[in-house]
């Protein structure tokens, strides 16, 4: 529900910004005042990001998505209800602040409630709920755009009203991360949840004995080496490069150019021939639809394809549409009551739904999975929370000047994003390692960190299926007798 609301937020603002009571209303906004309204949702989850490491790790992974949740309230009531520009600025930056808290939050959460051979499927599904939440948008906002009245655009506002009330009183059903409970010495909980969630509440389940063992041995590490503040993040080289390889993915997530054809694709479309305020939301919707429909081959698929080759393989797509986009656009320009070539212009439109397309079962979901899943529990909240605040700045960016490019520079907006693809593309083969089918305390092994060798110990320890006592009235079970 969290990445529902996420992706509504997203896509709901795309439709609103061409609909001609809204228009209206706020007095014909131009084309920077409409980005400054769509992307002052991104200051603000920026502001939420950054916010949400420390308030995880204090109060817990589950009850920081509730506390999202009341702030989600405030700022949705305030826009739903705007008479001002300033109303929906203030609701906008408010909304963002609980959705940088979602994003770094449920990432977190999913990632640690996760068995490894399932964690990329699971935050996939994350993805899967954000795509699925911005196609609702967009067709809600094509059904309201048909209202006369300023409800055509307060409704689509109000109504995620309803899923947010859901998803507060849901956290009540869901357990604390049993990784979170051991770093605040609740160790009794914390194997009772392992138990629960992978031995079918048997607590000598060996799966649930090694994975307790690995956490509490970088547990005890971590009680002598907690990350407290942003910049100790940074004084430790394993933690500095997960730091730089988090904050670079989610990075690159905006400049491959997905925000810019979820945000505008309305106007996109409008530039390549679509002309009309319910033919570009039609095809808007559509686009929607697609992105959800191939969001489902990385939930199946994603920790056998493995991160890299998907990432590469998405990129390559990615970049392919955004060039021939370019050159359709470039050669056959759209003008308004002029000579078109209408098959050139549509074509540009498919492409876009292919640019979609890649994204959605590749850069969309494991750019949420990687930052998840590479951290030590002593940095996890810190290090997830500066990688989405990265995301949400330059988010920021790409909604200030996308629709400046598409005004002025029109076929350049896609010869520009083709060359960030073959950018990021280049990055991802040189410098991000493989991170599938390894548990969370195992990539300390990958990146070389300060306990690498202890969990090796664990890893190489040999758990077979007798039923022996595991009692967590220490701080390591590692302490106890091997099994």
């Amino acid at each position: 529900i969290g990445g529902f609301l996420f992706g509504y937020d997203q896509g709901v603002m795309s439709g609103i910004l061409v609909m001609e009571h809204w228009i209206h209303y706020f007095n014909d906004p131009d084309e920077v005042e409409r980005g400054f309204i769509t992307s002052i949702l991104l200051l603000g989850a920026f502001a939420g990001a950054l916010i949400a490491g420390p308030m995880s790790e204090r109060i817990g992974r589950k009850i920081s998505i509730m506390v999202g949740t009341v702030i989600f309230w405030l700022g949705t009531s305030l826009q739903a209800g705007a008479n001002s520009v300033d109303m929906l600025y203030a609701g906008r930056f408010i909304q963002g602040m609980a959705v940088g808290i979602y994003s770094t939050n449920v990432t977190v959460y999913q990632s640690e409630l996760s068995p490894p051979h399932l964690r990329g499927r699971a935050i996939s599904l994350q993805q899967f709920s954000i795509v699925f939440g911005i196609m609702v948008a967009f067709w809600i906002g094509y059904g309201c755009a048909y209202i006369q009245g300023d409800a055509s655009w307060r409704i689509p506002l109000a109504i995620q009203l309803a899923p947010s009330v859901l998803l507060f009183f849901g956290c009540f059903f869901l357990p604390y991360s049993p990784r979170w409970l051991c770093s605040r010495g609740r160790y009794d909980e914390a194997l009772t949840t392992l138990a629960k969630l992978y031995g079918g509440g048997d607590s000598n389940d060996p799966y649930v004995r090694q994975e307790y063992d690995e956490i509490m041995e970088q547990i005890r590490f971590e009680d002598e080496k907690a990350v407290k503040t942003y910049a100790e993040l940074f004084r430790n080289k394993s933690i500095r490069k997960r730091v730089i390889l988090g904050m670079g993915i989610q990075t690159m997530q905006q400049w491959i150019g997905i925000n810019a054809v979820l945000y505008y694709a309305p106007f996109i479309f409008q530039s390549a021939g679509m002309t009309g305020t319910l033919p570009s939301l039609l095809a808007t919707g559509v686009n929607g639809v697609l992105c959800v429909i191939c969001t489902i081959p990385a939930i199946l698929f994603v920790d056998k394809w493995g991160r890299r080759k998907t990432l590469l393989a998405g990129g390559s797509g990615m970049g392919l549409s955004m060039l021939i986009a370019g050159c359709l656009l470039k050669v056959y320009p759209f003008v308004e009551d002029g000579d078109n070539n209408t098959q050139a212009q549509y074509g540009a439109v498919a492409m876009m739904f292919i640019f979609s397309a890649s994204f959605s079962f590749s850069w969309g979901p494991i750019g949420w999975i990687y930052p998840a899943e590479i951290f030590p529990t002593r940095a996890r909240a810190k290090g997830a929370s500066l990688a989405t605040a990265s995301n949400y700045l330059f988010n920021f960016v790409i909604g200030q000047i996308t629709p400046i490019m598409i005004t002025n520079i029109a076929y350049g907006t896609y010869m520009f994003f083709f060359a960030t693809n073959v950018i990021c593309l280049l990055i991802i083969y040189f410098f991000y390692p493989e991170t599938k089918n390894r548990s969370l305390e195992e990539m300390e092994i990958l990146f070389g960190g300060e306990e690498a060798e202890a969990i090796e110990a664990v890893v190489a320890r040999k758990y077979d299926n007798e039923k022996q006592e595991v009692t967590p009235d220490s701080h390591s079970s590692i302490e106890k007798t091997a099994f």
